[in-house]
């Protein structure tokens, strides 16, 4: 019987109370939405005998009364975040530096190529663990995830584990608002992939620049010798390769980059490319991928492992033998003779890739999406639209709309369709409904495209989280 691996639930240093138990120490983060200072009273229940707060932390005297009546020990610091990261690293022993750790940075491709790379080094027979947005793995058994690269105190409850289990490498996806709130402090890869860089995240980013700096932060956490892939094809992967010159290049334009994409072919069958690098082509094909998009995450993957030493035999029989990503192009034939495809794609620049790719394989393009509420509004009307140039019909709906209206969302998103493409667009903000809606307006050989959401299985309204499945909603139309 495999032996089942679980993290720890109570942890030596947490910023969080759920984690928290007796001896731990915690680490009150002043938030965006909550403040940890808020949440001492509770932590101090649970046994902790150590409070860190910053040094601007102002504590009631009922608090601080608190805090000597349980002998516990007060810390200041000028930046708890630090602070979290430091003091996690240091109480399970500096995991991560007993760890190969990769990293994988960009707007897009970050959880294929993760996916990908993984397993190309556990079928070379490497004991493999894997941070995503979707789910995290140890040695092949599934743990949930909260956050694309989520906080310090987990990573390394994570990484102990994995030291535990005799894990060699592990593959993460590195986010650019984990190196801005330093989550990856102390972290050092042994290899990193760029991707590419578009639009996203303004909420929390001023510019495109400044969210492009977040990303070379990657950059410091290099070991000396770390394998480097970039995709120069992308405007700013250019400049990441140039602040980092021993980088490898991937592209499909270059032929002088170290790893050029000689040809690439996909349709529903699949994803088949041709690499060349020192005078020397792979030829490398996956049933399961689909895409020029994929092409570059494939060709990410390969260029990486091929670096860290893994023959091509093993690299073509892991890509062979790839059963791709959940909700990433995740593809289901249907009983009315249509296609669904669900992707996570929910920006602009990933819209411009998915939806006239798959309307050039099909006779009727459906396009079900909606856009998350309290996020970024300028990426709105652009993605409606895309989505009216390209498809045949386009149903806007509800995606987690959060605390803002959804039909206000969707007049944001309808907004941006040019006057001739509103014939093609219909409006239904249940998501279910829409759906079913989609289904039925399908015809044979029609590809149904559910985009936004990916393998994420709820919706958010206002505060609350509700059960919800674009897989489970799209099956269910038989």
């Amino acid at each position: 019987m495999e032996k089942l691996i679980s993290l720890p639930t109570i942890w030596p240093v947490a910023a969080h109370t759920d984690n928290i138990g007796p001896g731990s120490t915690f680490v009150a983060i002043p938030g965006t939405k909550l403040n940890g200072v808020d949440f001492i009273g509770t932590a101090l229940q649970k046994g902790a005998t150590t409070v860190v707060v910053q040094n601007d932390a102002a504590l009631t005297a009922e608090l601080a009364a608190m805090i000597e009546r349980h002998n516990a020990h007060l810390i200041r610091v000028a930046d708890c975040r630090q602070a979290l990261a430091a003091m996690s690293a240091a109480a399970w022993g500096n995991p991560a530096d007993k760890l190969k750790i990769i990293g994988v940075t960009g707007t897009k491709g970050k959880t294929t190529t993760t996916y990908l790379t993984t397993h190309i080094l556990k079928t070379a027979g490497y004991k493999t663990a894997m941070i995503s947005g979707v789910n995290n793995y140890i040695n092949g058994q599934k743990l949930p995830s909260a956050l694309t690269t989520p906080q310090p105190d987990y990573l390394h409850a994570f990484f102990a584990t994995c030291v535990q289990e005799d894990v060699e490498y592990v593959v993460m996806e590195a986010s650019a608002q984990a190196f801005s709130l330093h989550r990856l402090d102390g972290i050092s890869f042994d290899g990193i992939i760029f991707t590419n860089l578009s639009q996203e995240h303004a909420e929390f980013y001023n510019s495109i620049e400044d969210y492009f700096a977040a990303k070379c932060q990657m950059l410091a956490h290099c070991k000396p010798g770390t394998a480097a892939i970039v995709n120069i094809d992308d405007q700013w992967g250019k400049q990441f390769a140039a602040l980092h010159p021993s980088a490898s290049t991937v592209s499909r334009v270059e032929k002088a980059a170290d790893y050029y994409i000689e040809h690439a072919t996909n349709d529903l069958k699949g994803l088949a490319l041709t690499l060349t690098t020192n005078n020397f082509t792979y030829t490398i094909a996956c049933a399961h991928l689909f895409g020029t998009f994929n092409a570059y995450n494939t060709a990410d993957a390969v260029a990486l492992t091929l670096q860290l030493g893994i023959s091509y035999d093993i690299i073509k029989q892991a890509i062979a033998t790839f059963t791709g990503v959940p909700g990433r192009m995740e593809g289901y034939a249907l009983a009315n003779g249509a296609y669904a495809i669900i992707d996570y794609a929910h920006t602009p620049s990933s819209f411009e890739q998915v939806i006239p790719m798959l309307k050039s394989v099909t006779p009727q393009l459906v396009v079900v999406f909606g856009a998350g509420g309290d996020r970024d509004k300028t990426k709105r009307p652009i993605m409606g639209n895309i989505a009216a140039r390209y498809a045949d019909i386009v149903i806007v709906t509800a995606d987690n709309p959060r605390s803002e209206d959804a039909a206000a969302i969707a007049a944001q998103i309808m907004a941006g369709v040019a006057d001739n493409d509103k014939v093609k667009v219909i409006c239904e903000l249940d998501r279910k409904s829409a759906i079913e809606k989609a289904y039925r307006l399908a015809q044979q050989e029609s590809i149904i495209l559910l985009l936004g959401k990916g393998p994420d299985e709820y919706q958010i309204i206002g505060k609350e989280k509700f059960y919800f499945s674009d897989k489970q909603t799209i099956l269910g139309c038989f």
